[in-house]
C-alpha cells in the first residue's frame, strides 16, 4: 500500500480532556480516536505498533513454555460469586444481564475464568505445572478515565495463571516470569523498576510491578540507593530500627507569664 493511501487523520489541536503529551501526540498523529469517555479505537498506524508489541509479549511468553488461549470477556456471573469477588470489585466490575434474566460480567481479569477453564481437567501432578496467559480486551468501569490510554475503560491486557504442585515450583515459575517480564521492557526500550506492591482485589501473599518511569502518572516509588530494594509506596516497608540511643529530652524550666490569657478548646474522639 502506497504511504498517500494511509488512513492517518491528524489533527492540530489537542483534545481538551488530553493533559499528557503522550495522549496528544496519539490523538493528533493519528494513532488512535476517541469514541466514548476512556473507550478508543485504533486507527491503522496505532494498530501496527499495538501488533508490535503484542508480538514482542508473544515471543518472550512462548519462550518459557506457557501457552497462549483466548477466554471470553463476557463471564458468568456465577463464577464470580463463588470466588466471592463479585461484591469486591464493586462498582468497577461491569454487570448486565440477557433477555432470559442470566447474570454476567465483562472481565476485568480472568481468574475465574482460568480455574474453570483447569479444573475436573488436571487429574495429575504429571501435568504441572501449567501456565497459560492471553493477551485480550478487558474492563472496567472507571470512576473517572483519564491519561488517555494509560486509565481507560477498555483496555488490552496479557494476563498469565500458572498452577502448580506444591508452593516450591510456585516460586520458581514466578522467578522466570520476572526474568521474563524485565526482557519484554527491555525490548521495548523502556526505563522501568520491578517493585514491590500490593496485590489488592486480585489477592495473593505476594506481588510485584514493572513501573515506568516518567513524569507522568498516579503512583510513586520508593528505592533504596544501597541495595536493589524498590516497592510502591503503598506497600513499602522501611528498614529494622538500628539504633538504641535514646530520644533527646528537652531541658523544661518554669518562668513567669504575667498578663498572659490562656485559652484552649476540648478534643472530642466520636466514634
Amino acid at each position: 500500500m502506497r504511504f498517500s493511501k494511509l488512513y492517518a487523520p491528524t489533527t492540530k489541536e489537542a483534545p481538551k480532556d488530553a493533559t499528557l503529551p503522550s495522549h496528544q501526540y496519539l490523538v493528533r498523529g493519528g494513532f488512535i480516536s476517541q469514541v466514548g469517555s476512556g473507550l478508543y479505537n485504533f486507527l491503522p498506524m496505532g494498530k501496527i505498533v499495538f501488533d508490535k508489541i503484542k508480538n514482542v509479549v508473544k515471543e518472550e511468553m512462548d519462550e518459557t513454555g506457557a501457552q497462549e488461549i483466548q477466554m471470553d470477556v463476557v463471564t458468568p456471573a456465577e463464577l464470580w460469586k463463588q470466588s466471592g469477588r463479585y461484591d469486591v470489585f464493586g462498582k468497577e466490575l461491569c454487570r448486565f444481564k440477557d433477555r432470559k434474566e442470566n447474570e454476567f460480567v465483562l472481565g476485568p481479569t480472568h481468574e475465574e475464568v482460568v480455574v474453570d477453564v483447569v479444573r475436573n481437567r488436571i487429574n495429575s501432578y504429571k501435568q504441572l505445572p501449567l501456565h497459560l496467559y492471553q493477551i485480550t480486551t478487558k474492563f472496567r468501569d472507571e470512576a473517572r478515565p483519564r491519561f488517555g490510554l494509560l486509565r481507560g475503560r477498555e483496555f488490552t491486557m496479557k494476563d498469565g495463571y500458572s498452577f502448580h504442585e506444591d508452593e516450591a515450583c510456585m516460586k520458581k515459575e514466578f522467578d522466570v516470569m520476572e526474568k521474563t517480564y524485565t526482557k519484554i521492557f527491555t525490548r521495548l526500550g523502556l526505563n522501568f523498576r520491578a517493585v514491590e506492591a500490593d496485590s489488592g482485589a486480585i489477592g495473593g501473599s505476594g506481588s510485584k510491578e514493572f513501573m515506568v518511569l516518567a513524569q507522568n502518572g498516579e503512583d510513586d516509588i520508593v528505592v533504596c540507593q544501597q541495595c536493589s530494594y524498590a516497592a510502591n509506596i503503598e506497600a513499602a516497608k522501611r528498614a529494622p530500627k538500628t539504633t538504641t540511643a535514646e530520644a533527646p529530652e528537652a531541658n523544661l524550666s518554669k518562668f513567669k507569664t504575667p498578663d498572659i490569657v490562656y485559652s484552649y478548646s476540648p478534643l472530642v474522639n466520636e466514634s
